[in-house]
């Protein structure tokens, strides 16, 4: 709809719009970052007299990236850890997403596994390492096993809230019209119950990553645990500390990259 101008003629300018800028958008994490930076320098070099301390300042851990990269052993370590993560959360899904569903749909298996499974739940993923590798020995099986023991529990508990949230009118109306088990599940209870599906996939992915660390210090010879301890007894902590910033921005990456792919479509 044009409008007049008080001239009386039409007013052709575009319209505006209230989308922020990118300065609007992008300066405030900038800021952010930078302060961090900052402080960390501040902590590591200014402030503190500990030249240990001082390796772990951000002009030495920064290019110890860089030596990491030319030394031929960051990449292949980062490809061994999301792997790792990868099995981790493969096997996490295909176990947690059917009891989840099972859960939400049977209150007498609800209220059955309730107890054992908050048990369960509660027990730190690492506690189970000296028995994981017990069974599996040492190598990929006992890190991926610890993996997907941290990250089951987010996904089995969200797909059990996906179903709860399902409407019983919707139930009983598919069924009435003939629909079977397979069919209210596949057209009714999934398509509800996928977003806290893909919600708990993403609370898992973190937690995973968190766990995947530790476990990969456990007499593994790859990945950015084993580098870090690597490092460490070489007494490299600008290494360390080059590690330790590699897994935050991947963390980083791989939380940006799963809440765009899980993202709910409408």
């Amino acid at each position: 709809m044009t409008t007049l101008s008080p001239r009386g003629a039409e007013d052709t300018s575009p319209a505006r719009t209230d989308r922020p800028g990118l300065a609007h958008r992008a300066g405030p994490p900038l800021v952010a970052v930078l302060v961090a930076v900052a402080v960390w320098w501040l902590v590591t070099d200014v402030l503190t007299g500990d030249r240990l301390l001082t390796a772990f300042a951000p002009q030495h851990a920064v290019p110890a990236i860089g030596d990491l990269l030319a030394r031929g052993v960051l990449l292949p370590d980062v490809a061994a850890s999301l792997w790792r993560l990868l099995l981790g959360m493969l096997i996490a899904a295909v176990v947690g997403v059917p009891v989840g569903l099972l859960v939400g749909s049977l209150d007498v298996v609800e209220r059955a596994t309730r107890p054992v499974f908050q048990f369960l739940r509660m027990i730190s993923p690492l506690s189970w390492a000296p028995i994981a590798v017990a069974v599996f020995g040492i190598g990929h099986r006992p890190v991926t096993f610890l993996v997907a023991a941290a990250a089951v529990w987010p996904i089995v508990l969200n797909t059990a809230a996906g179903v709860h949230a399902v409407s019983p009118g919707h139930v009983r109306v598919a069924r009435s019209l003939g629909a079977t088990q397979f069919e209210v599940l596949t057209s009714v209870v999934l398509p509800t119950a996928r977003t806290h599906v893909l919600t708990g996939l993403r609370l898992a992915l973190g937690i995973a990553w968190v766990v995947l660390v530790p476990a990969e210090m456990l007499g593994v010879d790859s990945g950015l645990g084993y580098q870090i301890l690597n490092s460490r007894d070489q007494l490299a902590y600008d290494q360390v500390m080059a590690v330790i910033l590699v897994i935050g921005v991947l963390g980083y990456l791989l939380d940006a990259l799963a809440r765009t792919l899980l993202r709910p479509r409408r």
